[in-house]
């Protein structure tokens, strides 16, 4: 038998052995349901921007800070999380927020004081925002998980981030996080990247709109 002739045979044979239901799937199937959960996501973001309160947070001053956390550890050096502080800052000028540069948070925080901010010293974090005058603090922490995943046979990596909105008083404002996972399990950064690239609109809109309905009101 030629290999043409094989290839033929093999190709037949799984075409008979797909069950009937599976040979009706379309790839405009798949499109429809992914267009379907894109518009749901946008109207959920339009809905959350819809709270009219813009005008309060006009020009208010917000720091973004990024964290990693790893058995146990926080890795808070900022300069490695550029990309992703950038992504989020970008959404939050957007909303006519004031923003500030890793430059600007390296040259008038100390980074012991990020490290204890991220260790939950509420000292830590008024002395951050006083030094930049800062309105809110706006933090991120990555967490990652490493598992094995049996039914493909490879490791999966899932990720969260969890994101803390306070006052420069520390007092809580908001809360919300976003996950995902990959199977390309080195590069937990790049991963982190792509999470926020995907859900930063989302993440930004809950945070303005817990903001208008609490810390706005008031």
């Amino acid at each position: 038998m030629t290999p043409r002739t094989l290839l033929l045979s093999l190709l037949v044979g799984l075409s008979l052995a797909i069950p009937a239901h599976a040979q009706g799937f379309k790839f405009s199937d798949e499109d429809a349901s992914d267009k379907a959960e894109e518009a749901e996501k946008i109207a959920k973001i339009n809905s959350l921007l819809s709270t009219p309160c813009r005008a309060k947070i006009k020009n208010q001053k917000i720091m973004v800070l990024i964290g990693e956390s790893r058995n146990g550890l926080i890795n808070a050096r900022q300069s490695t999380y550029n990309s992703h502080i950038n992504a989020i800052n970008s959404r939050l000028k957007a909303m006519g927020l004031r923003t500030y540069t890793q430059e600007q948070i390296r040259q008038q925080v100390a980074q012991a004081e990020i490290d204890a901010y991220f260790k939950n010293d509420a000292d830590a974090a008024l002395n951050a925002s006083k030094k930049l005058a800062a309105n809110y603090i706006l933090r991120g922490v990555i967490e990652t998980q490493a598992t094995r995943n049996l039914m493909v046979n490879v490791n999966q990596v899932n990720i969260n981030m969890a994101f803390t909105l306070t006052g420069a008083n520390g007092k809580l404002i908001s809360q919300t996080s976003a996950s995902n996972a990959s199977y390309a399990g080195a590069d937990t950064s790049g991963m982190a990247l792509t999470l926020i690239n995907e859900s930063a609109d989302e993440v930004v809109a809950t945070l303005y709109s817990d903001y208008c309905r609490r810390a706005g009101a008031q």
